[in-house]
């Protein structure tokens, strides 16, 4: 792998972490609807935006039929993943669904090694470790006072999403440009969820659809860079600037809500920075020995 692609790929996912923590505060402002609901408008706008980009760059979303089956999957387990995760953060506290939320990147790293076959090396592995600790400390997940199934469910969302992550890992990696990739996930996930919409949709005001659609549009931004760090970098090497999303997340719940962390969370912060330092100083002395 190429140093360039490796800190494109950094640098795509970092995006994609704070395009997601924006699109997590926005489900939270639009208040008490339906997770499908929510679903269904965070999509419906990656969808639209995903096919301007393909019309304005003429580009056919046409998928060579040996990769339907990766795509399939993708669109599959992605939307199992977002059903899961809002669903979670519907029915948990916040801090359990984002630690469940944040298992992905272990699920990607897991099925890009047995499916693709791709080595975890012991500073790896090191450093995903130490940067799982810092992200309980950060967010103190309380899994006594939880309820088993909405937990469970939470698990199967980053199940999901790790699965989802690691087909467009393949697809990218075969030539599947990421606004296919986007445009087909997206567009499945809301022809699955439409039936619910038809029949037990539930009435929102202007400023909860506002907010909604701006879900969409940070939930769009995310797929795109997400989709682009991992077609041009390997899970294992990148995944874990992922949990920067969590340093996001608490800004912006700062700056928003006038919510303090805590010197727990400090700790949190300071070991998820040292673990993807770690990574990045591992990674650029392993492609420079190559």
């Amino acid at each position: 792998m190429k140093q360039e692609n490796y800190i494109k790929g950094m640098v795509m996912i970092i995006l994609s972490a704070f395009f997601f923590a924006c699109m997590n505060v926005s489900v939270r402002l639009a208040g008490d609807l339906p997770s499908i609901q929510k679903s269904f408008f965070r999509n419906l706008v990656a969808a639209i935006f995903a096919a301007i980009i393909l019309g304005k760059n003429h580009i056919v979303p046409k998928v060579q039929k040996q990769y339907w089956g990766a795509l399939l999957l993708r669109c599959a387990f992605g939307t199992l993943g977002i059903l899961c995760n809002f669903y979670a953060i519907d029915h948990l506290l916040v801090a359990d669904a984002s630690i469940l939320n944040k298992l992905s990147p272990f699920f990607a790293i897991i099925f890009s090694f047995l499916i693709l076959k791709e080595k975890i090396t012991p500073v790896q592995g090191t450093c995903v470790l130490l940067a799982f600790i810092g992200c309980l400390f950060v967010v103190k997940p309380g899994f006594q006072n939880a309820a088993l199934i909405p937990a469970l469910i939470g698990v199967c969302g980053g199940l999901g999403a790790g699965i989802a992550y690691t087909m467009v890992r393949v697809l990218g990696t075969h030539g599947v440009k990421g606004p296919i990739i986007v445009f087909y996930f997206s567009a499945f996930s809301c022809l699955f969820v439409l039936p619910y919409l038809i029949f037990d949709y539930t009435p929102m005001t202007g400023k909860q659809l506002v907010t909604l659609l701006m879900a969409g549009l940070f939930a769009a931004g995310g797929q795109f860079t997400i989709t682009a760090a991992y077609t041009y970098a390997p899970a294992g090497k990148i995944s874990i600037f992922d949990y920067s999303q969590i340093i996001f997340a608490t800004l912006l719940g700062f700056f928003l809500f006038g919510e303090i962390p805590d010197c727990y969370s400090f700790i949190g912060y300071g070991l998820i920075i040292l673990a993807s330092l770690g990574m990045f100083v591992y990674n650029m002395k392993v492609i420079k020995c190559r």
